[in-house]
């Protein structure tokens, strides 16, 4: 790594870091956050390296020991891309600093290499965290030799930066697609989409292709259903035999394998990077352009589309918070045309439920969905170093904050509705059972908006650089999004359990009574929050 980049990282790490704030600022509120936000990390850390050990003692008690260092390497590996896909247009391209960074005597390529290598170090404790939990469990099972253990957590290092490189380039020829045209960040969005609906797609794909090749039915376990997995993506291959057989080929493959491909890709990505950046910039006048009437329109509606061009103008901040609703559209959609029994054995992983039984969890799988990330939850940190304007228009605290639940729920119930009534068609449920899943997602839809609006007041983060520091990493989104997750996923087990012994639409209406008392008290305090 040269010196410059080295210099620049450094730069970029410091000016980010929490521990920095709690040295240095003076701001009580601010060293409380940065405490509150180590605390829930540690929590969450402690979370995933419990599952994580927890699963290779699964593996482990099944006689699979050795499949765990591969399933370690394509966890770690999955996990990196599919993040650094909806990361690289933030981190890589038309970020703030842009100007100041490439106004110093420093390379392009040099400014890109640096900024995929803070984006590699924002994620790298994740992947640590990960990969030594299932060391661990590894190392109760098998019993390596003790060499493996730093071998192991060496190559660890090394594992993520293939499949982020990967995701880094397909961003990159996305976004230099997509700069040439007038409406980038739409099409840049829409390019998004269309890869991530491939990369969903591509899973089935791979099947056929096995099934076509006529294995035997002797291999369908765990281990071969891997194996034959494991030949689609060598780094797996490479970091398991490092790990297993300590096979020196497969070390210097996966650590030479990523330094050659992070000099090939920057030195491809530093030839077109100020031109790219450029055109994200700018933003050219339609000379098709007439003056009309002016639309009068209420102020929480005025406030509702201000967010939606909000939106529309960031494909970072679409494609994080949109690809909830692109789910459910497909899952609507493919409900109709497959059989809802497959449907339901891919996403239990074959458990023996039934479509009858998930009647009254249908809502509730659609909320999996598009409830996770609300856009309360993130609009007003967004507003970033201009919520000066906003302080200064002459609207009550209120107001604005209707608007952006006004938006919010405009965005979200039609999709959820949609995915509802697809599901309950396809499920053949009957119309008073379809109508109370209707309602009842529109309550948790409502309950959604209203409690990530409080979540985005309370933990406003206003001294941000990039979007993604908001969209994927703010305090605002991890409070609203994690009791949320776990809270749903109970639910979806409860009322499946509750379907087997109580009748399926009294369940519905006691769970609108709730989820509509939660939205009523979630919305009153988010109108008074000042």
């Amino acid at each position: 790594m040269k010196g410059s980049t080295v210099v620049l990282l450094k730069v970029l790490m410091r000016s980010t870091s929490q521990w920095n704030i709690f040295r240095y600022c003076k701001d009580k509120k601010k060293k409380g956050r940065a405490i509150g936000n180590a605390i829930g990390m540690a929590v969450l850390f402690l979370m995933l390296m419990a599952y994580c050990i927890f699963s290779c003692i699964g593996f482990g008690k099944m006689g699979l020991t050795g499949t765990i260092p591969a399933v370690c390497a394509i966890t770690v590996s999955l996990l990196n891309f599919i993040l650094t896909i909806f990361k690289t247009n933030g981190y890589l391209f038309g970020f703030k600093e842009y100007d100041m960074l490439m106004s110093l005597p420093f390379e392009a390529k040099t400014v890109a290499g640096c900024k995929f290598l803070y984006m590699y170090m924002q994620s790298l404790i994740w992947d640590i965290s990960i990969s030594v939990s299932m060391l661990i469990g590894y190392g109760i099972y098998a019993r390596p030799k003790l060499i493996v253990y730093p071998v192991w957590i060496v190559l660890s290092l090394f594992l993520p930066v293939i499949p982020m490189l990967a995701a880094a380039f397909i961003g990159f020829i996305i976004t230099k697609i997509s700069a040439g045209f007038k409406k980038n960040s739409i099409v840049q969005t829409i390019l998004v989409f269309i890869f991530v609906c491939l990369v969903m797609a591509s899973r089935f794909v791979i099947e056929a292709t096995v099934r076509n090749d006529q294995i035997q039915e002797a291999l369908e376990g765990i281990d071969a259903a891997l194996g034959r997995y494991l030949k689609f993506y060598p780094p797996a291959v490479w970091f398991s035999d490092a790990v297993v057989s300590l096979k020196v080929s497969g070390m210097l493959l996966l650590v030479g394998v990523s330094v050659l491909l992070f000099e090939v890709v920057f030195f491809t990505v530093g030839r077109s990077y100020r031109q790219i950046n450029s055109k994200l910039k700018s933003h050219a006048a339609s000379k098709k352009y007439t003056m009309g009437g002016l639309k009068t329109r209420s102020v929480v509606a005025s406030i509702a589309l201000k967010e939606l061009r909000r939106m529309l103008g960031a494909s970072v901040y679409m494609t994080n918070v949109a690809v909830g609703e692109l789910m459910v559209l497909l899952l609507g959609v493919a409900s109709l045309f497959v059989d809802l029994d497959k449907v339901i054995g891919e996403m239990f992983a074959g458990a023996p439920i039934t479509k009858e039984m998930l009647y009254p969890a249908i809502p509730f799988i659609i909320y999996f969905f598009i409830g996770m990330v609300a856009t309360t939850a993130v609009t007003p940190s967004l507003e970033g170093k201009n919520y000066w304007i906003v302080q200064s228009l002459p609207i009550s605290k209120k107001t604005l904050y209707q608007g952006k639940m006004l938006f919010n729920m405009c965005f979200v119930a039609p999709f959820g509705v949609f995915a509802v009534i697809c599901l309950c068609i396809s499920a053949r449920a009957p119309f008073i059972t379809t109508l109370l899943e209707i309602v009842l997602i529109l309550c948790l839809s409502a309950f959604s908006t209203a409690w990530g609006c409080v979540c985005g007041v309370k933990h406003i983060r206003l001294d941000w650089e990039n979007e993604i520091e908001v969209v994927k990493q703010g305090p605002a989104v991890a409070a609203y999004l994690l009791p949320n997750m776990f809270l749903t996923m109970a639910l979806i087990v409860l009322v499946v359990v509750l379907g087997m012994q109580m009748n399926q639409n009294l369940i519905l209406g006691i769970l609108i009574l709730i989820s509509g008392i939660l939205a009523a008290l979630s919305y009153k305090k988010a109108v008074s929050l000042k």
